[in-house]
């Protein structure tokens, strides 16, 4: 049978009303810190997902629990208890009748731990648990940074300008993928919200910053033979073997300079939200480089994306390659990426004139030109002699031009939008916009820190998306009550006068 759809506002009924009923008189009885839990459930809406999942039911049979109710209880699970599973949370709700009740299940009738994954397999669709077939060859470690604190390197030289050209030939093109659905409901019932909270910032002009983080799933990769070589007294082969994780790999973790065995999370942030909020995550293998993965992330984002325009992305110099300016620029996006000096020598331009490292002018005298505006209408910045003092007096001993106003030069985005962004490094409009980055650090953080991501322990890519936008939504759930915490906590005194909040 069909679920059936119910309101949000039936929920917030039964909430206060099962509270009033097991609660009695003494609702001043429950703890502190409920409140806040009982509040954001309340101004949580999850009614989207019933009928994002209708298709999903067989008109036939019993009729189901409510997807609301389920989805709503593991994001209860992860607000209060992160560090624990669904066989766990199950006894919790059996044994909790605040946590069975805010679920929107009647105390001693709760789900069991088979309907939250059968919850799961649909809100994952008809996709395999696993991206990759189970039999794989043999996996190898990948590279590790030459200098500590340094990024793995990307497997193949040239991946990333190969893999942004196929990109660019295939924009109009949107790829199914299995997590559409969880992106399809994040998007309509939290990053909507948040907007229209102003929570994610000025989505007409939006800003986003971009950064991974390991997430170890095993202590080294679980295999097994698909053969009978070693039966045979063959003591090694390379043959096939059977990877119980098979979307997972051996990355290096360059702040922990050591190997690990997972997945790389790869996160795109509202920079400009003021409680650092996630917009889009993409699960990759652990060996997969941050620029391989941002390439990815925003081109599936941008396919999906129903906020506004993308204006800004911040970056750190692990995304420094020419292709991707090239696609951010496709994209009519501003690019803020961090320098990665890849050499110490000055460049040549044909002329007296030298560039350095950071695509700074060099005049004849070996000194760095000085910034002097940005021709919006030419597009090209405007470079003038370091040693001129009010315009018109030179003190260099060796003038290299008789100009009235001395030596200058100009460089074109156009010709080189690495070395000559459109807002120009070091200058204080960048730093300020720059500075903005660290939000996906904090973001990554909350994920995987605060909301206890690693403490999944799944065996299946499924129950990993699910536990990441799980999280996220928590994320978004927090900002809403900090956003309208008074305001939330006086509605609550009106309608339960005992409520200590």
């Amino acid at each position: 049978m069909k679920p059936r759809l119910v309101p949000h506002q039936d929920y917030q009924s039964f909430v206060i009303a099962q509270l009033r009923h097991h609660f009695s008189s003494g609702l001043i009885l429950l703890c502190k810190n409920d409140w806040p839990v009982i509040l954001k459930l309340l101004i949580t809406d999850l009614s989207r997902v019933t009928s994002l999942l209708q298709d999903s039911y067989s008109t036939l049979g019993p009729p189901p629990r409510d997807p609301a109710s389920l989805l709503r209880s593991y994001l209860l699970m992860l607000l209060v208890r992160p560090d624990i599973g669904v066989t766990k949370w199950v006894d919790q709700l059996n044994t909790n009748r605040l946590y069975a009740v805010l679920s929107g299940f009647e105390p001693g009738n709760v789900p069991g731990v088979g309907t939250f994954y059968d919850f799961f397999a649909r809100l994952w669709g008809k996709y395999a648990k696993s991206l990759k077939p189970q039999k794989q060859r043999r996996k190898r470690k990948a590279k590790k940074g030459n200098k500590k604190g340094e990024k793995a390197p990307t497997a193949t030289p040239g991946r990333i300008e190969r893999l942004v050209n196929w990109m660019l030939r295939h924009l109009d093109k949107t790829a199914k993928l299995p997590s559409d659905r969880l992106f399809s409901l994040f998007q309509d019932a939290f990053l909507a919200v948040s907007a229209k909270l102003g929570l994610l910032g000025d989505v007409n002009r939006l800003s986003i910053a971009g950064d991974g983080m390991p997430v170890p799933t095993a202590a080294y990769p679980r295999s097994k033979p698909a053969c009978d070589c070693r039966a045979r007294g063959l003591a090694s082969c390379d043959h096939p073997r059977l990877y119980s994780q098979p979307d997972c790999d051996t990355g290096w973790d360059s702040a922990r300079e050591r190997y690990f065995n997972g997945y790389h999370l790869y996160t795109l942030t509202a920079a400009d939200s003021p409680y650092d909020l996630p917009l889009y995550p993409r699960l990759h293998p652990a060996s997969r480089h941050d620029a391989v993965s941002f390439v990815l992330g925003i081109v599936e984002f941008s396919q999906r994306s129903t906020l506004g325009t993308v204006e800004k992305l911040i970056l750190d110099s692990a995304h420094d390659a020419s292709a991707i300016y090239d696609l951010l620029l496709h994209q009519n996006t501003k690019p803020f990426i961090d320098l990665n000096v890849r050499s110490a020598k000055n460049l040549e331009t044909g002329s007296d004139i030298r560039l350095s490292p950071q695509g700074i002018p060099i005049c004849p005298a070996g000194l760095e030109m000085k910034h002097d505006g940005f021709d919006r209408r030419q597009k090209r910045h405007k470079w003038k002699c370091p040693l001129m003092k009010n315009r018109t007096t030179c003190t260099c001993d060796n003038p290299c031009s008789d100009a009235r106003y001395g030596r200058t030069f100009h460089t074109q985005s156009q010709d080189n939008p690495r070395l000559f962004p459109e807002v120009p490094r070091g200058s204080e409009a960048w730093k300020l916009v720059y500075k903005r980055r660290t939000a996906a650090e904090r973001s990554n953080k909350r994920t995987k820190i605060d909301y206890k991501l690693e403490a999944g322990r799944h065996r299946s890519t499924m129950m990993w998306m699910i536990r990441t936008y799980g999280i996220m939504m928590c994320q978004h759930v927090d900002a809403w009550y900090k956003h309208q915490e008074q305001e939330l906590q006086a509605r609550i005194i009106q309608i339960l006068p005992q409520a200590a909040v």
